[in-house]
């Protein structure tokens, strides 16, 4: 008689499966980043490099550092109360008028176009002519309305953003020093944070986005964004115990959870929300990207800097 023996498979419940799978992808993370965390600060690096040569030859074109909108430089802004064409409308006008911008109004329910918004650099009065040409029709109070900014009050309040911004930024430093009061992980905090703002601004320039009022409240709302991940990161890593590795991934699980959440919104904003405001549709749109960079900053260049920070620190205590 033979004797058949009977194999049993034993069979791993879905929820620790899963877990033993996340344990293996968690230890080939960590083992690559212990090897090449140094060398991953040659990204940013290079991006940095980069964006200051593209920002430099931006201004010598330019002689500034983003793309103004009228409300910026100054200009005329008509609302037409009808149903047009902005495609041919701008076609037609755009070599007849300084630096044309035609957006469409819809109704948020019916999403039927209600109105025309047209953006110019020229002057009331010319705006008035070249558009009654095109039209056909007299613009009078009931079928339209002008606005009118002048050069220097435009000039005079986007000098006032930029030292807002400034001040915004720099309180934000003095914070973070206060906080930790430790030069290098304060450094990677703020590096961090302006290369988020830093970055953003150079993606919004290359798809020659003219940034309005709310474009600059925008990179404002994105220093208070972006720096919330890095306070957690760097609280962790040096106030907590355990090991780097341990503390970083912790700060990882929760400031990724953060971000993605604030990303979805603002990502959701701008296509259901900013279709019908071109304000929220600039706000939206700056503070998407920037989240997007915020990801990139925190868990590539300030998790480097501050674990070598830290490990650094560790092996001169040893010695």
């Amino acid at each position: 008689m033979t004797r058949r023996k009977q194999m049993t498979r034993v069979r791993i419940p879905t929820g620790a499966y899963n877990k033993m799978n996340t344990e293996k992808f968690k230890k080939k993370l960590v083992e690559f980043h212990d090897k090449n965390y140094k060398k991953l600060l040659l990204i940013p690096l290079a991006l940095f490099i980069f964006g200051f040569v593209y920002m430099g030859i931006f201004y010598s074109q330019n002689n500034d550092f983003i793309h103004k909108d009228i409300s910026l430089t100054g200009g005329t802004s008509v609302t037409i109360n009808d149903k047009i064409n902005s495609d041919e409308l701008k076609n037609a006008i755009s070599d007849k008028l300084e630096s044309v911008n035609v957006r469409e109004i819809s109704d948020l329910i019916t999403r039927e176009q209600i109105a025309v918004i047209v953006e110019t650099k020229s002057g009331g009065e010319q705006t008035r002519n070249v558009l009654e040409d095109f039209l056909g029709y007299e613009l009078n109070e009931e079928n339209s309305s002008f606005e009118f900014t002048g050069s220097s009050l435009s000039e005079n309040f986007y000098n006032q953003l930029l030292i807002a911004i400034l001040i915004a930024f720099v309180l934000m430093a003095l914070v973070v020093f206060v906080q930790f009061k430790v030069l290098i992980p304060s450094l990677a905090v703020i590096v961090s944070a302006f290369a988020d703002i830093f970055f953003t601004l150079i993606v919004v320039n290359i798809f020659g986005i003219p940034i309005s009022t709310a474009g600059i409240v925008a990179f404002l709302m994105l220093i208070g964004y972006s720096v919330d991940t890095d306070i957690l990161l760097t609280n962790k890593v040096l106030r907590r115990e355990g090991t780097v590795n341990k503390k970083i991934w912790s700060s990882f699980k929760t400031g990724i959870t953060m971000t993605i959440i604030a990303f979805c919104s603002a990502l959701i904003s701008l296509f259901v929300v900013g279709s019908f405001s071109s304000v929220l549709n600039q706000i939206f749109l700056i503070m998407t990207i920037g989240l997007g960079f915020d990801v990139f900053n925190t868990w590539l260049t300030n998790v480097s800097i501050i674990k070598w920070y830290v490990l650094r620190k560790q092996k001169k205590n040893e010695n």
